[in-house]
């Protein structure tokens, strides 16, 4: 079925929220940024995702505490930990870890909302590997990166609902 533009555009826009606005923002013009997005569902549908057990979405949990409370001794440490979490997790669901572009394209499908805030978070990341990151930036990063990993960990608590591919 083809979907009259302005249909199709609206279903974009309600799957991709901000990222749609992004990726138009981006492209030379409305048509090739929606083909990309469609594109991406495309792929998306491709992939062999899945939720997370509860025992693996008890462990990440935990895993998550112990990296808020390093937070506290050490930040940057904290830091890299919780790119590396949010990493596993995006791994464990499913997703590959081509190139970062990548990843962002393939969560922009289910996890659109929290993907500017990852995007946030992994500058700040990359930043404070080179130094000179502020304490602040850091916990903002924390912050950001823990709104994707609830996303990506437990659908109940983020109310997203995901078939099973």
């Amino acid at each position: 079925m083809i979907l009259r533009p302005r249909m199709r555009s609206r279903r974009l826009r309600d799957r991709f929220g901000p990222e749609y606005d992004r990726t138009v923002q981006q492209a030379q013009n409305r048509r090739i940024a929606e083909q990309d997005l469609t594109d991406r569902e495309k792929r998306h549908d491709e992939l062999r995702l899945r939720d997370l057990s509860e025992e693996e979405t008890r462990r990440y949990e935990a895993a998550w505490a112990q990296v808020q409370a390093q937070f506290v001794d050490d930040p940057a440490a904290a830091l890299d930990a919780a790119d590396r979490l949010v990493a596993q997790a995006m791994t464990d669901r499913g997703y590959p870890s081509e190139s970062y572009e990548q990843q962002l394209a393939d969560l922009s499908v289910d996890h659109a909302r929290p993907l500017s805030r990852f995007r946030t978070a992994h500058d700040i990341a990359a930043r404070a590997e080179r130094g000179g990151v502020s304490t602040e930036d850091m916990r903002t990063a924390i912050v950001d990166y823990h709104e994707l990993f609830v996303d990506l960990v437990d659908a109940d608590r983020s109310g997203q609902t995901r078939p099973q591919h």
